[in-house]
């Protein structure tokens, strides 16, 4: 029985590959820009047809609104839920054509058009020599600037995890590997991150997905409770490598790779209050770009309602 599910779910994904594969296509038959627009076209239909995923993002965002609007630079002129929701999805269909052009090799032109700022708050972070662990989310089209960080700089190792279907986690493996990249997977990724900081070299984490009770701690994040990884605090505090905020944004046709100034672990070392500290640098992004960030995504699953 367990077999025959495993051959089906393996079948659904080679078909699932196949119609991706074919339904991309045309992606590659157009240049970027024009490619790039139809993207977002798509993403603003998908926002209409795809109902519950559409209530689910207007949830999130009504949810996080009075957190956002308590903050500083929050622009009332971001709109309704419903507004920033279309917004993101807009977002989402632009950053999937560009994925698109990236795995086809044809992304190039949008990796070397990505403008990095700030480089001297990494560059300064790296002159203690104790490796940099950069802090970010799933912002803008978080693929592209991580490429744009390899072409333009020394390169970083990403830490991901692998998907449950194995030519899929190939295929990120390939694509993540480019441009002075590399990926370390995070089923016993300790001792790779402990060499590449004693390296002094880069590690990206990004700090925005639920990690499962007993892989993290409940902080605030966006006025609730969220499941976050303690990891990046917990690294800063035993090797004394920086924590850099670093975050990707869409400026008209281009990106902006941005980097801030390092953020300081709790003196008293605590790593939850230092997770607090790495979770506000990514709120002050959102509350910036609202519509950038990736609302369709639960932030907040598997937190007891009480919280």
């Amino acid at each position: 029985m367990d077999t025959s599910l495993s051959l089906r779910k393996r079948l659904k994904w080679h078909l699932g590959v196949f119609a991706a594969i074919v339904t991309t296509l045309p992606v590659l038959l157009l240049p970027a820009p024009v490619a790039v627009a139809l993207g977002g076209t798509a993403g603003s239909l998908a926002f209409r047809l795809l109902g519950k995923v559409r209530r689910n993002t207007v949830t999130n965002i009504r949810n996080a609104l009075p957190a956002l609007q308590s903050m500083e630079g929050w622009d009332p002129a971001a709109g309704t839920p419903e507004e920033i929701a279309r917004r993101t999805f807009v977002n989402l269909g632009r950053t999937a054509v560009e994925i698109i052009k990236l795995c086809y090799g044809q992304g190039q032109g949008l990796v070397e058009g990505t403008e990095l700022r700030g480089m001297e708050h990494y560059l300064r972070a790296k002159e203690r020599g104790k490796g940099v662990i950069f802090i970010t989310g799933h912002c803008d089209n978080w693929e592209i600037v991580a490429h744009a960080f390899g072409s333009h700089s020394d390169g970083m190792a990403v830490v991901a995890r692998r998907q449950k279907y194995e030519p899929l986690t190939k295929l990120l493996e390939r694509l993540r590997n480019r441009h002075g990249n590399s990926i370390i997977y995070a089923d016993g990724a300790a001792r790779q991150i402990f060499f590449r900081l004693r390296k002094n070299g880069a590690i990206g984490l990004l700090m925005d997905q639920a990690v499962h009770p007993g892989e993290g701690e409940l902080v605030e994040f966006l006025g609730k409770k969220a499941w976050t990884t303690t990891m990046p605090a917990l690294l800063a505090a035993k090797t004394g490598a920086a924590l850099v905020p670093g975050f990707g944004r869409r400026e008209g046709n281009r990106h902006v790779l941005e980097f801030f100034p390092e953020i300081a672990p709790d003196p008293a070392g605590d790593p939850i209050a230092t997770t607090r500290l790495l979770n506000r640098a990514i709120e002050a992004y959102i509350v910036r770009h609202p519509d950038q960030w990736l609302w369709v995504y639960n932030r907040w699953k598997r937190v007891p309602a009480e919280q």
